[in-house]
Parts: structure tokens; sequence; C-alpha cells
């Protein structure tokens, strides 16, 4: 990592694609390191992909879905170093998603799009096997029309934000608003940016992380900065209080990938208070990572105005800093 008098920034090699949501025929494969030698099929993959259970992926290994080296297997298959494991994710087969009246805070709505500022706590959209309590069960409860380009389990569902971060998230009402969302995203025109409180003092007030974001060989639930198999990520930050040994940062995303911010601010030594994956178990206490979308801009797809709204942090956030403020 190189330094200058004002900006903190890595560099590491890049990718050209967005971290996307998987839809039906999405192949998906992995080198089997070392470290997994004799594992169980069914659990490496299980334990390589977010939001999807065993049972789930014993059945597409009992269809045929899943080879290895080019052959069909059984879940109870024992993998060796160097092989390689492929997936074709299957269309989805109908899945009944039902309305649920969760409460919403909604910020901005009109016929193409919706704006809420997420409790902390509440997933996106459901998964294989957990098709409840999601956003998605509660805008079809409050918006009963919402795109369908992701699928029937994430209808609406643009982009994301982790079950614990807080903040502001947009969902589209029809496909056409989807489609001009979903390209400023890939454009990198969204702005968004979020509020986090991290462990330690940043020597710099402004700085850039460009460091390729891949999964962790040794953990493949976990995402770290790599430069086997990654993408690129770019997060700028902005220093807005040194509390005690804490650090109020306003952070701003140039691309969107899994933990971004999370595994950025980790490998910069300054991970995230509360943050139960990649933080220290020690100091403040919180229920989920201390991070807030704050703001969220972009470009409406009808009109072309652009529109830009602002979340105040949760009160759990606003706890915390008092306390230290009054240290």
């Amino acid at each position: 990592m190189s330094k200058s008098q004002n900006e903190e920034q890595t560099n590491g090699d890049t990718s050209t694609h967005d971290d996307e949501l998987l839809n039906g025929n999405d192949r998906m494969e992995w080198t089997v390191a070392v470290e997994h030698n004799k594992e169980r099929i069914d659990k490496y993959i299980t334990e390589s992909m977010d939001n999807v259970s065993r049972s789930q992926v014993q059945l597409w290994i009992g269809d045929g879905f899943v080879t290895v080296n080019g052959a069909k297997v059984k879940a109870n298959t024992k993998l060796s170093e160097g092989d390689l494991v492929e997936l074709l994710i299957p269309e989805p087969t109908t899945v009944e998603i039902i309305a649920e009246d969760i409460p919403l805070e909604v910020v901005y709505e009109d016929s193409d799009l919706i704006v809420i500022n997420k409790q902390r706590g509440l997933v996106v959209h459901p998964a294989p096997g957990h098709t409840s309590g999601t956003l998605v069960n509660a805008l079809m409860y409050h918006c009963k029309d919402l795109s369908g380009i992701n699928g029937e389990l994430r209808p609406g569902i643009v982009h994301r934000i982790d079950k614990d971060t807080s903040g502001l998230i947009m969902a589209a009402k029809n496909d056409r608003a989807h489609a001009s969302l979903a390209a400023q995203l890939k454009e990198h025109s969204v702005n968004r940016r979020y509020i986090a409180l991290v462990h330690g003092h940043l020597s710099h007030d402004q700085g850039t992380i460009d460091a390729p974001i891949g999964r962790d060989t040794n953990d493949r639930k976990m995402y770290t900065v790599t430069e086997r198999n990654s993408k690129h990520a770019v997060t700028h930050f902005t220093v807005t209080e040194r509390i005690n040994d804490y650090t109020l940062l306003e952070l701003k995303l140039e691309t969107g990938r899994t933990h971004q911010i999370r595994v950025h601010m980790k490998f910069i030594g300054h991970p995230l208070v509360g943050d139960p994956t990649y933080g220290r178990n020690k100091g403040i206490k919180m229920q989920g990572q201390a991070l807030h979308a704050a703001i969220l801009g972009f470009v409406h797809p009808t009109t072309g105005e652009y529109l830009e709204f602002t979340a105040p942090l949760p009160q759990d956030m606003e706890d915390v800093l008092a306390s230290l403020r009054s240290r």
C-alpha cells in the first residue's frame, strides 16, 4: 500500500464485471485448494456460496448440475487438490413468495421505483429454503407491482446491502425502470455514500482503497483482498471525526462488490465496529456492523431528473457515538 501526505491508496489487479446476483443457467467453477483435499463435494459447494443450503446443493448434484473434472458425481464424493468443480445453476422452479406486512420506512415512491431506508437485521431477498421475512416480502405487500428481471426470488431488487447494514436501497416497479437503474449501477454513476465507525485512527483525512476482492480460500463464505479470482474494487473515504480510539468515516463506493467496505476497511487495518465477520471482538458491542447507507443518488429512469436521498443514522449508531463523545 502506497501512501502520500493526503491520501492512502492500495492497488491491485482488476477484472471488469460487477458483482451480480445469480440467475438461472449461471455457471460457477472452483479449483480445489490443498486444504480442501478429501472434503465432500456438497459441503465444499455450500461453503463456497452465499444463501444456499446444503440440501439445495445436494439436489443440484442429484439432478446432474454438478461435475468434477467434467464427470457427474454423488453428494458424498471426496475432492482432491486441483479438481475442477463446476456448477450450472438451473432455472428456478416455481416458488411462492408471500407478501408480508413488515414495516418499511419509505423515503420516496412513484410508479417506477421505491426507495427504502432499510432497518438493520432485514435480509434483502429470499433464498432457497428461506422465503419469508425479507425486504422482498415487505415490498410485495406494500407495492403490489415489482419488476421481474431478477426472477421470482428477487422481484424489484436492483442492488443489495447486507442484512446487518442499515440505510437506503432502491427497488424497481417495472422492467424498464429496472434496466435503467441497473445500467447506472454498472456504469458506476449512482452516488452511494456510507457512514461507518471503524477501529483506530486513520492517519489520512482522505484516501482511496483500490484493491481487488475475491473469496477467501480459507473460508469461502468470507471475502478478502486477493489477486486470485478477484474483481476490481474501489472505495473512497473521508474522515469526519476521530473519537478516542475510533474514526467516523464517510465512504463512497465506486464499485459494488460483496462486503466491499467491510473487506477494504479490514485490509487497511481499520475494521468496522460490530462487524461479526471482519471485525474485532473487543470494545463496542453492536448487533451488526456500524455501517449505514446514508446517501443514494441516481437519474430517474423516466424523467431524467437527478434524485438524491439522505437517511439519518440509526439510533444504535447515534447511541454509540454519543457514548464515545462523552468519555
